[in-house]
C-alpha cells in the first residue's frame, strides 16, 4: 500500500482510505460482525485512514463506536477522522437538513465521539458541512481549543470554498478537504489550486461515482428497500442507461491500457487533473470485498504530476448517488436537500457526458 503526506503538517494516510458511512445507513441493512470484519481486513490490506461521522450513527453514535470496536487492536496504527456539524438532535425526517456548528455544539459533538470510539483522541476532526449561521471562524477557534487540550491533532473541513478556506485557515490551519470528486464530479477542481497555495492536503470522497464506476451498478427497484439507490437520479430510466453506457466505454478504455476500470477512473490517473496526486478510494461493507482501484508500481494508468505541497490520499464515505455532476454533499437516510459546497455554484453538464469525456481524454 502506498502512502501519502496529507498538506504541509505531517499528516501521513494510506493512499486509500476506508469510508464507514454505509455500514450503518444509506445503503441497506448490515450486521456489525460484517461491518467489523470489513474494516479489520481493510487495515490487514494496509489502510490506515478511517473516516466516519456523528451523522453516519443516525444520531445513536452507532457507526463511530463500530470503528472504535474495530480498530481497537491497532488504533495506534492508524488515523481516525470523524466529523461534527450536523444537528443530530433533530427527528429522523430532518436529519442531514438542519446544521449547527455553534461552538459549545462543536465541543459536545468532539466529547461524543471520542466516547463512541473509545479514544482519548481523534486524528481529524472535520466540520461536516459549512454551517451558514457561524462564522467558520468560530469554528476554526473552537477546534484550535480542541487541539490545544490534546482531544485532537488535526483540522479537516468538507465541502468548502476558496474563500471559506482562507478565512478557517487564518484562525487554524487547516490540514486537509475533504469532497466528493470523481469524474461524476469535478467541481473541486477549482478549489485545489488554493489547497496547494496554503499547503492544505485532500481527501475525495466517491472518487468511484458512489460506486457506479466499479461496473456493478444495477438499475434503481433492484436494491433493498432501505437503499437510496432506489430513488437517487443516478439509478433511474434514462440515466441509468446513459450512465452505465458511458461506464461500459471506461471499460473498454481500460482494457486496452490492461487496466481495471477503476485504476482509469480513478482520480489522478487523467491527464490535466490538477498539479496534487490523485488517490483511489475504497468503502466496502463486506470483507469479502476489495477495491481495484489502488494505484499499483509502475502505475497501469497515466498519473498527474506529483506536488510538494498537498498530497491527498481519498477516503470514500459512500453517501447517496446523484444523476447529474453538480456541486453537493452527502445525504442521510432519509436523503436530505443537496447542500451546495460554499463558493461552488456552476451547473455540471450530465454525467454520461462527462464520463465519455474525460475517459476519452484518457486514451493513449
Amino acid at each position: 500500500m502506498q502512502h501519502r503526506t496529507l498538506g504541509s503538517q505531517s499528516l501521513e494516510v494510506s493512499a486509500i482510505g476506508y469510508g464507514a458511512m454505509g455500514l450503518t445507513m444509506a445503503y441497506g441493512s448490515a450486521d456489525e460482525g460484517t461491518g467489523i470484519a470489513a474494516l479489520r481486513r481493510a487495515y490487514e490490506l494496509g489502510v490506515t485512514l478511517f473516516d466516519t461521522a456523528e451523522m453516519y450513527g443516525l444520531g445513536t453514535g452507532s457507526n463511530e463506536a463500530l470503528v472504535g470496536r474495530a480498530v481497537k487492536g491497532f488504533r495506534d496504527d492508524v488515523v481516525l477522522a470523524t466529523r461534527f456539524g450536523v444537528d443530530v438532535s433533530v427527528p429522523a425526517e430532518r436529519l442531514g437538513k438542519a446544521l449547527d456548528s455553534r461552538p459549545d455544539s462543536i465541543r459536545r459533538a468532539a466529547d461524543t465521539s471520542l466516547r463512541h470510539l473509545g479514544v482519548d483522541h481523534v486524528d481529524v476532526l472535520y466540520q461536516h458541512r459549512v454551517d451558514p449561521d457561524v462564522p467558520v471562524e468560530e469554528v476554526a477557534g473552537t477546534v484550535k481549543e480542541l487541539i490545544e487540550a490534546g482531544k485532537v491533532k488535526y483540522f479537516g473541513l468538507s465541502e468548502a470554498g476558496p474563500e471559506t478556506i482562507r478565512r478557517a485557515h487564518a484562525v487554524q490551519p487547516v490540514s486537509v478537504l475533504r469532497t466528493e470528486y470523481s469524474l461524476f464530479e469535478r467541481e473541486v477542481e477549482q478549489v485545489l489550486p488554493v489547497l496547494d497555495e496554503l499547503g492544505i492536503g485532500f481527501v475525495a470522497y466517491s472518487p468511484l461515482g458512489r460506486g457506479f464506476i466499479t461496473g456493478t451498478a444495477e438499475p434503481a427497484g433492484r436494491y433493498g428497500a432501505a437503499d437510496v439507490r432506489n430513488t437517487d437520479p443516478r439509478w433511474q430510466p434514462g440515466n441509468f442507461e446513459r450512465n452505465a453506457g458511458a461506464v461500459d466505454r471506461l471499460a473498454r478504455l481500460a482494457a486496452a491500457k490492461g487496466a481495471t476500470v477503476a485504476q482509469l477512473a480513478r482520480p489522478g490517473s487523467w491527464p490535466g487533473a490538477g498539479t496534487s496526486c490523485r488517490s483511489p478510494a475504497a468503502a466496502v461493507r463486506s470483507a469479502s470485498r476489495r477495491t481495484s482501484a489502488a494505484p499499483t508500481s509502475p502505475s497501469p494508468v497515466p498519473t498527474s504530476r506529483p506536488s510538494t505541497r498537498s498530497c491527498p490520499a481519498a477516503a470514500s464515505a459512500p453517501a447517496t448517488p446523484r444523476g447529474t455532476c453538480r456541486p453537493g454533499s452527502e445525504r442521510a437516510a432519509p436523503p436530505p436537500p443537496r447542500s451546495r459546497m460554499r463558493g461552488r455554484s456552476a451547473q455540471s453538464p450530465p454525467a454520461a457526458a462527462r464520463l465519455l469525456d474525460h475517459a476519452a481524454a484518457s486514451t493513449p
